[in-house]
């Protein structure tokens, strides 16, 4: 069987295998959420935002995102297929791109979901990080939507690291996740590059004040 032959039934089998076990595993849990008022419920019409979290949350957050209608932007690298196909199967659509590939047209699609009245969702260190650093890409998207960010973390009581860049956690067992909501971003129109960078830094600061919160919880600076 040739690379490319392997690759696609990876892709066939891989993703729907995971959420398949992410929707067992995860239902384990017990969650606890917090200012749930910084967001809204799946049957809100009309309500949108634009979900900001990090990478390191990323496989927890589509599970408990998975009532929500978005538009997710993914990576365009070939790692980066196999999680636009399981955003996929908890009901995503997605955008492929990342600030050294295609990121221009991938921007440029999320921003025409929103507009069209989808909810948007980011991960706010990309793909490739820094971990834990904010990048523009969702300042910008707000600026030309007007629709807010709201900031999100979860931390848990038991859970698995990855070895990766971002660390990526997967909470074990019938641990016990806490989930939070940050306070909504609303970021003006037409911003200059020095006011997006102002907004860059307010929403790494929320985000990092939201994880040392999250992780606090469990007695856990860092998870």
């Amino acid at each position: 069987m040739t690379e490319g032959k392997l690759n696609s039934l990876l892709l066939g089998v891989v993703p729907p295998l995971l959420a398949f076990l992410m929707r067992i595993w995860f239902a384990t849990c017990r969650v606890t959420i917090h200012n749930p008022e910084n967001f809204f419920q799946p049957e809100d019409k009309g309500k949108r935002a634009i979900a900001s979290f990090w990478h390191y949350s990323i496989i927890y957050t589509f599970y408990f995102l998975r009532r929500y209608s978005a538009t997710v932007m993914v990576s365009a690298s070939r790692d980066g297929e196999y999680i636009a196909r399981l955003a996929g199967e908890f009901g995503f659509d997605t955008v492929r791109g990342s600030k050294n590939h295609k990121g221009v047209g991938a921007l440029k699609a999320i921003l025409r979901a929103v507009r069209d009245g989808d909810s948007g969702a980011i991960v706010a260190d990309g793909s490739q990080g820094p971990p834990r650093v904010a990048q523009p890409g969702v300042i910008l998207l707000a600026s030309r939507t007007g629709v807010p960010v709201v900031p999100m973390a979860w931390s848990a009581s038991g859970h698995f690291i990855v070895k990766s860049w971002d660390r990526t956690a997967i909470p074990k067992l019938f641990s016990n996740v806490d989930f939070f909501y940050g306070k909504p971003l609303y970021v003006p129109q037409k911003l200059t590059a020095d006011e997006t960078e102002q907004y860059r830094v307010i929403l790494e600061k929320r985000l990092n004040e939201l994880y040392a919160l999250a992780w606090t919880i469990h007695n856990r600076l860092e998870h």
